[in-house]
């Protein structure tokens, strides 16, 4: 198996991601909704590792090496239109982490991920949205002391710490809350639903 020809497919996915998403950004395109070509690109960088996962199993850190285990983490966290490799790849992940193969901090950030979409608490605090009176701020969650307990256990710095981060970066990209609030969140429902995040 050439793990390091694997390695490259996966940062070829990982760019077209990126590079998508930085051109979004400048046209200003990133915040009303879910971009149709940037949901394409998502569904196909799925389709692709999932290829890659029947074959080898979880790119972990020993197989494809730490750039291209991050690199797979973030294909599989935007591959929001496809709950059921959402949910298998998380498992995959916890076990990799239980081995020592995968970053504790990217399994945090999927399972929380999972969690909005299914419409529960976050327990890591790092999903982000624009609420009704527009700021950006985390996701539901259960408690704020719990959430930094996690936090802390597997390296991370605090929700306030990070809530200001990923406030100055919206700020940074020019983000800026939805015109329409109670629209954009009924739009997200709907598509949620459309997904089958609601099964």
């Amino acid at each position: 198996m050439n793990y390091q020809r694997i390695a490259q497919k996966i940062f070829d996915l990982k760019n077209a991601d990126l590079e998508l998403r930085d051109r979004l950004v400048k046209e200003g395109e990133i915040g009303e909704g879910y971009d149709e070509e940037m949901e394409k690109l998502h569904n196909e960088n799925a389709k692709s590792l999932n290829s890659i996962i029947e074959t080898i199993g979880y790119p972990t850190i020993d197989k494809v090496g730490k750039e291209a285990s991050e690199a797979a983490w973030l294909i599989i966290q935007h591959s929001i239109g496809q709950p059921s490799f959402m949910k298998k790849c998380a498992e995959l992940l916890k076990n990799a982490v239980d081995e020592q193969k995968a970053d504790v901090v990217n399994l945090a950030y999927l399972t929380d991920r999972i969690a909005v979409l299914e419409g529960r608490s976050q327990l890591y605090g790092t999903q982000f949205d624009w609420n009704e009176n527009g700021e950006l701020v985390p996701n539901p969650f259960d408690d704020v002391v719990k959430v930094n307990k996690r936090r802390q256990s597997i390296g991370m710095n605090t929700l306030e710490e990070q809530t200001s981060l990923i406030q100055d970066r919206a700020k940074k990209e020019k983000h800026t809350p939805p015109k329409d609030f109670d629209r954009r969140k009924a739009e997200m429902e709907k598509w949620k639903k459309k997904a089958g995040w609601d099964k």
